[in-house]
């Protein structure tokens, strides 16, 4: 049996070039067809096209293909796999030039589109008239400037994202496969830039245009210097990213102030009781995108409540019990501990000077540590009507409040 010819290609070979750590190499075979793979030993895991894993490596192999577009969507394509598909031919279908790079077995590059020297220079540019067939291009190319956010996008690849977005293409998306790109979007570097060069483009008002309508909304100065309530959001799932935080964090902060973008004009730069509106239009987003549940509820949560966490230092105690009980703190304090970080985030992901922590956390720890104090069990084995139980929990818990305020004198304007 002859040598089969495969080649390294796509994000491993760019990331070698970056001189970032490779995590998984993936390969373009030419000159193979379905029959000759599986006498050598690979087994077929492609759905959509002829994919195989290594007997050994368990890496993927692909055979060259080129497609040729069948429908709307990025589903709408009827792929070739012959043998005389050429690995040029199988690289012009690819995004971007960046990961249009192959590398032979030797090491020697090729690179027919100029992908090298994008990187060298900086630069996201899409490889030809073929991106303009799969939609899903336009939110991949957004990620690729969140994951590489020094990297500009050329101007003639935008104007072709500003024409797919406009021209309806967007739409035919599942909502799968966008949660897909927006999640791992969200987990880049720069999170912010992902939905810059989306709405640069004119396709978040498409895709998410409850964030879209943020952008231009103006907020109090005393508590945002930045003004704008979309840059505000653009901070604040920034400061989660530098923070490291997870996915619930980050989609939480992404939709948390919504409500803000239905404030009746006439009372702006106040929000009042925005969280109120806020609440149901992340539930609303997450269910349209079809986000994990665990993605939906914190979400909600954090929109519905952010707005007190800074206010502790003029809350009543039965209001902070209130909250505690409301956050389920009892049998899932390490979820309210994700909501001081998201908080957190909501406090410095702000412009101009800030301070290097937020103040109002430790005493939300603090009364939740003396809120969790209250022993329910022994509690409970001491009334001796169980309707009273709720109640009398409640205001065990409100006293335990109540002398954890009085002995720090917590009682302070955050």
């Amino acid at each position: 049996m002859s040598v089969m010819c495969a080649y390294v290609v796509g994000g491993a070979v760019r990331d070698a070039l970056l001189g970032l750590p490779v995590k998984d190499r993936d390969w373009v075979v030419v000159g193979e067809t379905v029959e000759t793979m599986l006498e050598r030993g690979f087994r077929p895991v492609g759905r959509d096209f002829p994919v195989f894993l290594h007997p050994e490596t368990h890496e993927e192999y692909a055979l060259a293909r080129t497609e040729r577009k069948s429908g709307r969507g990025y589903t709408g394509f009827v792929c070739y796999t012959t043998p005389d598909v050429t690995l040029e031919e199988d690289l012009s279908r690819r995004d971007l030039t960046i990961n249009a790079i192959a590398r032979e077995p030797e090491g020697a590059l090729v690179d027919p589109y100029g992908g090298a020297r994008d990187l060298e220079a900086k630069v996201l540019r899409h490889v030809g008239p073929a991106f303009a067939e799969d939609p899903l291009r336009v939110l991949r190319v957004a990620r690729f400037a969140a994951r590489l956010p020094e990297f500009s996008l050329a101007p003639e690849t935008l104007a072709l994202m500003r024409a797919m977005s406009g021209g309806g293409e967007l739409d035919h998306l599942t909502p799968e496969r966008v949660w897909k790109e927006l999640s791992r979007g969200l987990m880049e570097a720069r999170p912010s830039r992902m939905f810059r060069v989306l709405r640069e483009c004119g396709a978040l008002v498409r895709i998410l245009p409850e964030v879209d309508r943020l952008f231009g909304v103006p907020q109090q100065p005393a508590w945002h210097p930045e003004i704008d309530t979309g840059e505000h959001t653009m901070l604040v799932i920034d400061h989660a990213a530098q923070a490291g935080h997870g996915l619930e964090i980050r989609w939480a902060c992404l939709l948390h102030d919504l409500g803000k973008g239905e404030t009746p004009a006439d009372i702006l730069p106040h929000h009042y009781e925005h969280e109120i509106r806020s609440a149901p239009l992340a539930e609303q987003i997450s269910e349209r995108l079809r986000a994990p549940a665990s993605c939906r509820d914190f979400a909600v949560l954090f929109a519905r409540e952010h707005g007190k966490f800074k206010r502790i230092g003029e809350m009543r105690p039965n209001s902070i019990t209130s909250l505690l009980e409301r956050c389920d703190c009892v049998r899932r304090p390490e979820r309210f501990f994700a909501l001081l970080d998201a908080a957190a985030c909501d406090f410095l992901g702000r412009g101009g000077y800030r301070p290097a922590t937020c103040p109002y956390i430790e005493p939300w720890r603090m009364a939740l540590e003396a809120f969790l104090s209250v022993d329910a069990g022994a509690l409970a084995r001491s009334v001796t009507e169980p309707r009273q139980i709720p109640a009398r929990l409640h205001a065990a818990r409100v006293d335990a409040v109540r002398k954890y305020l009085t002995c720090h004198n917590e009682k302070t304007d955050f």
